[in-house]
């Protein structure tokens, strides 16, 4: 005890000591300003996404500059042999322990983020961050353990072949959740889009998890769709880039027809009914295209202009009526199907 007391009252009337403390302190006053003039300098030049590193490192890069004084100051000031080395540890457990805190941190802001703009994302985000959480911790403990000198070969070594078996028991499981990362990260549809995939299956998606996507039809019923076989499906998303779209019907006059009377009654009849119809833009201007003189018909295409995918279904369906009406009044012609038939020999 006596010999503790003695070793401080040396230290204390140690003017070494006494002009460390004070450039440590000094240096304490500068990193906190050098923090606050980087932070307001950062802010009127960075993107959102940047503003959150800028956000996770404060705290990290305070403290890094702290131990880093103290290490520069216990170096200098000449401290006994015996305690330099665990002020060496010391130092290298600090910055580990905080430059993994600081990639954890960002990562999963960055995640809360990109859910905040992505529906589907939420739902994944919680299983990402562990993911994260788990991969950035392991790496920072294997440093640590480099750190106090216990090899790390066999641990390596071990975790090589645990990965693999893992890998092969659980391939269908691990593709369909890269397959669902890249769906959200991609983005090539979103929960509330109406699709169509190749095998002709419509619906809106509800949900986009790790390991399948749900789909729910017109007829209300519920289709899962595992992650590998929607991102390697060809599909239409019919609310990109925009959910409104074109509505084209086709119709079919006799030859004997007035074609510019025809285009004139059509464009009229589309128009009322575009204007009293849900679902119909309002503003759109219809118009026709004749395209094909068919075996017993001209046909040509109506255009019609919807806000959504199933719009187009109840737009059709009075639309259809109307001119169907309309024609007969205006004597206009939709003909049967015709066949003429010639036979040879005699009468």
């Amino acid at each position: 005890m006596r010999t503790i007391i003695a070793n401080l009252e040396t230290a204390l009337f140690d003017y070494r000591y006494l002009i460390a403390a004070g450039a440590y302190l000094l240096w304490l006053v500068l990193s906190w300003g050098l923090i606050k003039l980087f932070e307001e300098f950062a802010h009127r030049f960075i993107k959102k996404a940047d503003k959150v590193i800028i956000k996770e490192a404060r705290f990290p890069l305070w403290l890094i500059l702290i131990i880093f004084g103290f290490f520069v100051v216990a170096q200098t000031v000449g401290l006994p042999p015996k305690i330099i080395p665990y002020i060496n540890r010391f130092t290298q457990l600090s910055v580990v322990f905080m430059v993994v805190y600081f990639f954890v941190r960002l990562f999963i802001n960055l995640i809360e983020m990109a859910s905040r703009r992505n529906v589907g994302l939420k739902n994944a985000a919680p299983t990402f961050s562990r993911i994260i959480n788990v991969f950035i911790w392991g790496i920072g403990i294997i440093m640590l353990m480099d750190i106090f000198g216990i090899s790390i070969t066999p641990l390596m070594a071990s975790l090589g072949i645990a990965g693999l078996a893992i890998g092969l028991a659980m391939q269908d499981t691990l593709s369909n959740f890269f397959s669902g990362i890249y769906i959200l990260v991609n983005q090539p549809l979103h929960v509330g889009d109406y699709v169509e995939l190749e095998n002709k299956l419509k619906g809106y998606i509800t949900s986009i998890g790790w390991r399948e996507a749900r789909l729910q039809t017109i007829q209300n019923n519920t289709v899962v769709i595992p992650n590998t076989k929607l991102s390697q499906s060809i599909l239409v998303n019919y609310h990109m880039p925009q959910p409104e779209m074109a509505c084209l019907v086709q119709v079919g006059v006799s030859y004997d027809s007035d074609l510019e009377k025809v285009e004139k009654v059509t464009v009229d009849v589309a128009k009322q009914v575009m204007e009293k119809t849900p679902g119909a833009v309002k503003d759109f201007k219809p118009f026709i295209r004749y395209h094909t003189f068919a075996d017993f018909s001209i046909n040509f295409t109506v255009i019609l202009r919807v806000a959504a995918f199933v719009d187009k279904y109840l737009l059709t369906h009075e639309f259809v009526k109307a001119l169907h009406k309309r024609y007969k009044q205006e004597g206009i012609e939709i003909p049967f199907p015709i066949r003429t038939v010639h036979l040879k020999g005699k009468a």
